[in-house]
């Protein structure tokens, strides 16, 4: 009688490809029974997808505090040297860029696009897109310190600064809440500056048509126009397809409105390819306007970077 190995080796086309692989594999590592184990792993498996989905944004917050806690151990070895150097934090902040720099390589394959279109100095202001997460522009400043040397200033929302043990990693990357004054006297400190004029309300309820929720928002324009500086566009290809949030329901929409705090829950953090598209940059004109210069920036609508 010939067994079940033996069958597989002969080429019968009475046993399935697949059931005499497993055969194999029982009789090579010396289990039994191997197709029920393997069925209950896929059981499990697709009973805990809508878990791993839902826990998988929250590894990127995971991250947020582990780069909090470096920082923190890093200012305690470091306090004696802060009256002796400027620089305190360089090391720091390369360090941390070193480290996401190498997550977003590693697990979205994080590449940017027109790098040389960010000076070497001076001013310019950066408007991004807004994704459910912006992993994108963490990525973009990590890049932009290890290749430039230079940290990007970036407007966070008010909510921000609220959470808890945020307040040292906003301090170290230099991340602001306004006003407008601000900013521009950032930029005419000779500054990079991001702002995204869509924030948090974008990052909620935008989809994965990319529409731009802007409103009427212009104050970004005027800025540019106040600190005299060019505008350069920046959108990142296939962020909605990395991380999603129902924000866009109404009731989270209503509880947005409503306490301006984003509760909508997030999923995703899916292995998607990630390119940051830095477009041309947009010189000061003195002769337009503030809406004028935000139509335009809206009609651009970063319709070159679809989402593949």
């Amino acid at each position: 009688m010939i067994d079940k190995n033996q069958t597989c080796v002969a080429g019968q086309d009475s046993m399935p490809y697949m059931t005499c692989l497993i055969h194999i594999l029982e009789e090579w590592l010396g289990v039994e029974q191997l197709e029920d184990y393997l069925n209950f792993a896929n059981h499990l498996l697709w009973v805990f997808t809508p878990l791993i989905l839902l826990i998988l944004p929250y590894f990127t917050i995971f991250l947020l505090y582990l780069t909090i806690i470096f920082l923190h151990i890093y200012k305690r070895k470091n306090v004696l040297k802060e009256a002796y150097s400027h620089n305190l934090w360089d090391g720091a902040r390369k360090t941390v860029a070193t480290l996401w720099d190498g997550h977003a390589a590693v697990w979205h394959g994080y590449e940017v696009h027109g790098m040389e279109k960010i000076p070497e100095e001076g001013p310019a202001l950066i408007i991004f897109y807004h994704g459910a997460i912006p992993i994108d522009f963490y990525y973009f400043m990590a890049k932009i310190f290890i290749h430039k040397g230079r940290t990007c200033r970036v407007v966070a929302d008010h909510f921000v600064f609220k959470i808890p043990g945020f307040s040292l990693l906003l301090d170290v990357f230099c991340a602001l809440h306004g006003p407008r004054e601000k900013c521009v006297e950032i930029l005419r400190s000779g500054h990079l500056l991001a702002i995204s004029p869509g924030g948090v309300r974008e990052a909620l309820m935008s989809d994965e048509t990319y529409n731009i929720v802007w409103g009427n928002r212009k104050g970004f324009a005027q800025v540019a126009i106040d600190a005299k500086v060019p505008i350069i566009p920046m959108f990142t290809q296939n962020i909605r397809e990395g991380f999603r949030s129902l924000g866009g329901t109404r009731l989270f929409r209503w509880l947005y409105e409503k306490f301006r705090y984003p509760f909508a829950p997030m999923y995703g953090g899916f292995p998607v390819k990630l390119r940051t598209y830095l477009g041309d940059p947009i010189p000061y004109d003195p002769k337009i306007t503030a809406e004028e210069l935000a139509e335009k920036m809206k009609e651009q609508k970063f319709s070159a970077y679809t989402p593949c």
